[in-house]
């Protein structure tokens, strides 16, 4: 005789999440952001309908052999959060990045499922970009800052430019906490960052670099070029 499973505990992980009428609460140049309709604390990125095809079509040249889906930002994310330094078992990794769950389908398209980075009201995180344009470089976001910089460089998680509307001021115990939640995995050309330690403490010195650079720049009123 058979023996009857009960199912009904997962059987959400294989219903498509339904989107349709639900508004995002941020977008990018690629990517809508929603907050997940079961589970209130989780994001849902999901991209323009078409958006790899236009990528493509308006990149350089030599970019145009790739296919299409190497220019989808969720393809992309997926392969970033599947780098080395988040592997291990450092239990500090997670410290300053928004957590990956994994690519679920929903009604408007394939989505990226991450972390959902709240204030202290519980209400959706700004970003740094946003405090930084109303409160300026203030004693607490300046410390926040140091801390993610000694994050960077003990984690060797590799991320793209910093750019401060790719971070957002969450908060642990009422203070200030930085979480990346987009532009992660490496920008080098040659992925020497991406296998060895040596290279990928250069790569994070110079993504630092430009970290600030970005910030003194959007602080001064966006003149000139940032880098």
């Amino acid at each position: 005789m058979l023996e009857c499973v009960d199912l009904s505990h997962i059987s959400y992980y294989y219903k498509m999440i339904n989107l349709n009428n639900i508004e995002h609460f941020a977008q990018g140049g690629n990517r809508r952001c929603f907050v997940h309709p079961l589970k209130k604390d989780r994001c849902l990125k999901v991209s323009f309908e078409g958006q790899s095809e236009k990528v493509k079509k308006n990149a350089a040249w030599y970019k145009k052999f790739r296919s299409a889906e190497s220019f989808d930002d969720n393809l992309r994310e997926q392969s970033a959060y599947q780098q080395r330094s988040l592997k291990n078992n450092n239990p500090n990794k997670w410290k300053h990045l928004a957590r990956w769950y994994g690519m679920v389908e929903t009604s408007i398209g394939p989505a990226s499922e991450t972390e959902l980075v709240l204030d202290k009201n519980q209400n959706i995180a700004i970003t740094l970009e946003k405090y930084l344009f109303t409160f300026g470089m203030t004693d607490e976001i300046k410390k926040a800052l140091g801390d993610f910089e000694s994050w960077l460089r003990s984690s060797l998680v590799l991320t793209k430019n910093i750019i401060p509307h790719n971070i957002v001021v969450g908060y642990e115990d009422n203070l200030i906490v930085l979480k990346i939640i987009d532009g992660l995995g490496s920008s080098s050309f040659v992925p020497l960052p991406e296998i060895s330690d040596f290279f990928a403490k250069r790569y994070i010195e110079r993504r630092i670099q430009l970290m600030w650079s970005r910030i003194n720049w959007d602080l001064s009123g966006r003149k000139g070029s940032w880098k």
